[in-house]
């Protein structure tokens, strides 16, 4: 089974945390480090960052992180070599996130077999259309066993949420407001509206919130109304600050636990 199946499958009676960060920020090498330090304290799932010249739905934290990483060298082909040298030693599920320019330009059926040989057991393409995803990209991803993790943000109409749960499998990335990724303090209640909306269409694939998670606040706000949660830029500031995952995750539990 699908190590992001597994994982929902298996979790039923808690909630999960899934961490984000930009491979090659803050150091060309740190890939494993950061992976084996969040594995080892109990995150239940990675999103590694591919880094892009133009990350359209970032912020600026994301944005500088993916600027560092470039400059550092860090590439996908390289990324996926310093992941596969790990793959035996990581139980969590991997899931790849990046621009669909990079994987264009890698090749749609190289990035899937690449993320298999990886260990990677999804991606998730912010700026893919969903017509392409169906036609071209799911079913080349279905062969390699590799979820495609779709979003959906509180502008996503009733009948696209609908067809994107029908159409995907693993979870559904809620993104709790349209804006670009970056911590917020709370939720306002145009947003819990919206998370209540959506939990009220009981769909098939359980939901991740992310986008704006940075304190007690908003970690108890999305994992009332979903599976889990997702922290991006907060732990990326906090990587960058320390320059060491384990500080981070440390300095992250502080701030969730406020």
């Amino acid at each position: 089974m699908n190590k992001i199946n597994q994982l929902f499958a298996n979790s039923t009676d808690r909630k999960l945390l899934s961490i984000y960060f930009c491979a090659g920020c803050p150091t060309l090498e740190g890939t494993a480090d950061v992976i084996l330090t969040l594995q080892n304290r109990g995150i239940d799932m990675i999103e590694v960052g591919i880094p892009f010249s133009d990350p359209l739905a970032d912020g600026p934290v994301i944005q500088s992180a993916g600027t560092v990483a470039l400059r550092n060298g860090m590439t996908l082909k390289l990324l996926f070599n310093q992941l596969e040298a790990i793959k035996d030693k990581v139980r969590i599920p991997l899931v790849m996130m990046g621009y669909l320019n990079v994987v264009m330009h890698f090749g749609i059926e190289n990035f899937c077999k690449r993320c298999v040989e990886a260990g990677v057991s999804g991606t998730i393409i912010p700026d893919l259309p969903f017509k392409d995803y169906l036609e071209v990209v799911k079913p080349i991803a279905d062969r390699y066993d590799l979820r495609v993790i779709m979003m959906i943000t509180p502008e996503t109409s009733e009948e696209r949420i609908r067809m994107i749960d029908n159409h995907t499998d693993g979870f559904i990335y809620m993104v709790s407001s349209a804006s670009i990724t970056g911590a917020q303090k709370s939720f306002d209640e145009a947003k819990l509206d919206y998370f209540k909306r959506i939990d009220e269409m009981h769909l098939r694939n359980p939901r991740m919130i992310g986008f704006g998670i940075s304190n007690q606040q908003t970690l108890r706000s999305a994992q009332d109304h979903a599976a889990g949660a997702i922290i991006g830029s907060k732990f990326v500031t906090l990587l960058n600050e320390t320059g060491s995952p384990e500080s981070a995750i440390d300095q992250l539990e502080e701030a969730l636990s406020k």
